[in-house]
């Protein structure tokens, strides 16, 4: 079913919406994919908030125009899906996880801070911790001193009460 001009309008404008808020696109070639596959995929995409559709090319094509992400337009060819997060690990993570279980997905390309990666270089960012998991490392190294500083204080008060 072919989209009118209004509603390409309305996808084009719907993308670079996502795109302005976001920091990582990442596309993959989804040939051959079962319909329960893609529906698992996009579930993920949902929890861990990734905007992801399958889109006409020539239409995000016009959405990244102007953007950070314009560089990555002459990968655009072929049935894609488009992964599109604020996160900047999330859609290279839900994609190159899922790609791993399902190999008719295909992790094509990526652009983060403007620039173009390869699905190589796409693997490497999915390897990196997401934000939150950086923030509980770091509070874990922050609470360490202090928690064996009160550990050693209550051993100390308790061996003087003993010896009291």
């Amino acid at each position: 079913m072919s989209l009118n001009i209004e509603d390409k309008k309305a996808v084009v404008a719907a993308v670079a919406a996502e795109l302005a808020a976001a920091q990582t696109l990442v596309i993959a070639e989804y040939r051959g994919i079962e319909v329960s596959s893609m529906t698992k995929l996009r579930a993920q995409a949902r929890e861990q908030g990734v905007y992801l559709r399958v889109l006409k090319n020539t239409l995000v094509r016009r959405a990244v125009a102007g953007t950070q992400f314009e560089a990555l337009a002459e990968q655009m060819v072929g049935p894609l899906v488009y992964g599109i997060s604020a996160d900047p690990v999330a859609a290279a993570k839900v994609l190159h996880q899922f790609a791993k279980a399902d190999d008719k997905i295909i992790v094509k390309a990526g652009s983060y801070n403007g620039a173009v990666l390869n699905a190589a270089q796409v693997a490497e960012l999915a390897s990196i911790p997401s934000r939150e998991e950086l923030l509980s490392k770091l509070l874990y190294v922050m609470q360490a001193p202090v928690a064996g500083f009160a550990r050693a204080l209550a051993a100390l008060a308790e061996k003087q009460a003993e010896a009291a």
